[in-house]
């Protein structure tokens, strides 16, 4: 006569154990991409309704986890506006964006000597300026 194997007595709840873990890491991922897609949206609603403070604001990872992954920036001379995506910043993805305003430019109205800040709009989930087309001089227009 043998007795039950531990397999046997075990492996039910150990399943169903491995199951819950699962279903929890699942519901855990969706509960953080909801929770980053809310505050990004709420610092783009801030900064695009009045315009500031842009601190706190969410990092870079939370922005692309949470679906928003474009900035919108504006020239301070000319209010010229683009969309720069925010996979391709080369900062680590736990910077805030605060950090990078600092470093946002106009490269249309750029001089030898001085480059007019460009202050943040807000984040958008799809590119909504469209690209500047670029034009030679010697073409016509």
């Amino acid at each position: 006569m043998s007795t039950k194997s531990r397999e046997v007595i075990w492996g039910g709840q150990i399943m169903g154990a491995a199951m819950r873990a699962n279903q929890a890491r699942v519901d855990a991922e969706s509960a953080v991409r909801e929770a980053d897609r809310a505050e990004a949206e709420a610092w783009s609603v801030r900064m695009e309704g009045y315009g500031g403070p842009a601190q706190p604001s969410p990092t870079i990872g939370q922005c692309l986890n949470g679906g928003f992954g474009w900035l919108e920036v504006e020239c301070a001379r000319r209010k010229t506006r683009a969309s720069l995506p925010l996979d391709a910043i080369r900062r680590p993805k736990d910077t805030p964006l605060w950090k990078l305003e600092a470093s946002l430019k106009c490269r249309a109205c750029r001089t030898t000597r001085y480059a007019p800040p460009a202050s943040m709009i807000k984040l958008t989930e799809t590119r909504q300026i469209t690209p500047y087309k670029w034009v030679h001089p010697t073409e016509d227009r």
